[in-house]
């Protein structure tokens, strides 16, 4: 194989993914390399992958084999969380090169020129993810409307289902001076959107200097900073603990000039036997403390939530027990997840486990109760004027876009409005899920 001059990316998994993708191409266009789409040939395939789920190992292989489909000789590079957790796993699948772990991902560069004396396919980059202390920063640009800023890494949570920290190694952050220099950078690129980003990011502030953790810095320190930079019309944050949102970032946010009215806060189950034996740092009393205040000060906020379904031990009695608590709660929208077991994780050890047609039919009560929430949240809004972020949107002649509280727009096209937010006056809940309105006026 020649001197390799192209190379095409593909992301599996969390915005985090995105934003390390992102900046690891960037460091490829800085040294030559002509960035290719991944449907198309190019000398070296990067795939970053994800461990989340069970189907990590499928989707790899599939990934590979539309690679391969499209070069049979092209070099086919793993990294990311699936790549440290089973790395010889991953290397024995057919068509890989190389398998970079979590300390040795960012340096994918100063691998390619070898791969084409590399003796043997499948050669494994790796180490142990605990000696990981370095932070690494990235942030994703392509799509102009917003980027995914990196401002947190790993996790030092030992909740029983989850191989993030395994995957990632402790937690461990950026500066605040780094991330607003990055914010500043992001904003000269016209991007009028960032999502702060990363596995924990509420533990923001953890510095790891020979092996020891030191707070030097915290989660509102950072995102008071970076409501002071000029350029940003929003900043949003992607996910944040319950125990970590405290009373002190929910009202900074109300009074915020640029972060907006939405929280994502992972509840996992509404029974607290079950947040117990998920290892789970809050009770539902809390959880509850917490949407209640940002109820209080923003009626108007969007609240997410993250929940589990068909963990270990789960009664029937404990999924009624969750469908009736986030039922009763004021929140907008859920992200539901079917439990999967996880190697070397003490849920996968916990018996019995739940038979996988109940984990789904439980997965589908609670998409179902997702839609209901999301369509009264609204429709809570008809006939209210909220700023619009717009976008290219896949419909031809639409365009697409979020209110600052995360309601989406579908909107005839006007193609000088995408990248621009605008006052829309919102009218009906269509059948996808979305809000029809009319423009009240630019605000270029």
């Amino acid at each position: 194989m020649a001197t390799p001059n192209t190379v095409a990316f593909h992301t599996l998994g969390c915005k985090l993914n995105y934003s390390e993708t992102s900046s690891i191409q960037r460091k490829f266009e800085e040294a030559g390399f002509g960035v290719n789409e991944f449907s198309d040939p190019a000398d070296v395939y990067v795939i970053n992958t994800c461990s989340v789920t069970e189907f990590a190992d499928r989707k790899c292989r599939k990934v590979v084999r539309d690679a391969l489909r499209q070069n049979p000789e092209a070099k086919v590079v793993m990294i990311g969380c699936y790549a440290q957790l089973k790395p010889k796993e991953i290397s024995e699948i057919p068509g890989v090169d190389l398998v970079l772990g979590a300390a040795e991902k960012f340096n994918v560069l100063s691998y390619i020129e070898d791969l084409s004396q590399a003796p043997e396919k499948g050669f494994v980059h790796s180490c142990d993810v605990t000696t990981v202390n370095e932070f690494e920063s990235s942030f994703s640009f392509g799509d102009r409307t917003r980027s995914f800023l990196k401002v947190q890494d790993g996790c030092d949570y030992k909740c029983s289902f989850c191989t993030i920290p395994q995957a990632r190694g402790k937690s461990r952050s950026d500066t605040i001076t780094h991330v607003v220099k990055q914010a500043e950078q992001i904003a000269a690129l016209g991007v009028k959107e960032i999502v702060l980003t990363g596995v924990n990011i509420g533990d923001f502030g953890l510095q790891i200097t020979e092996g020891n953790a030191v707070r030097a810095e915290t989660f509102l320190d950072l995102i008071t900073a970076l409501d002071e930079v000029d350029g940003v019309e929003r900043f949003r944050i992607s996910s944040i603990e319950p125990n970590l949102c405290s009373d002190e970032v929910i009202e900074f946010v109300a009074r915020s000039k640029r972060f907006v009215p939405h929280f994502h806060m992972p509840l996992q189950s509404g029974s607290n036997d079950m947040l117990k034996a998920m290892r789970r740092r809050y009770t539902l009393e809390l959880y509850v403390e917490r949407v209640d205040k940002i109820k209080q000060l923003m009626p108007h906020c969007c609240i997410g939530v993250d929940v589990i379904v068909g963990f270990p031990l789960e009664t029937d009695a404990h999924f009624e027990e969750t469908f009736d608590f986030i039922h009763g709660l004021d929140i907008s929208y859920l992200h539901v997840f079917t439990f999967s077991e996880r190697a070397n994780t003490p849920a996968a050890e916990i018996s019995p486990q739940i038979p996988m047609a109940i984990r789904r039919e439980r997965n589908q009560r609670l998409r179902i109760l997702s839609d209901k929430k999301k369509r009264q949240f609204y429709e809570q809004h008809v006939q209210q004027t909220r700023p619009v972020l717009f976008e290219e949107s896949k419909s031809e002649g639409r365009m697409t876009g979020f209110t600052d509280n995360y309601i989406k727009i579908d909107l005839a096209q006007h193609s000088e409005f995408i990248n621009t937010i605008h006052e829309v006056s919102l009218h009906e809940v269509n059948d996808q899920l979305q809000m029809s309105g009319a423009l009240i006026s630019p605000r270029l």
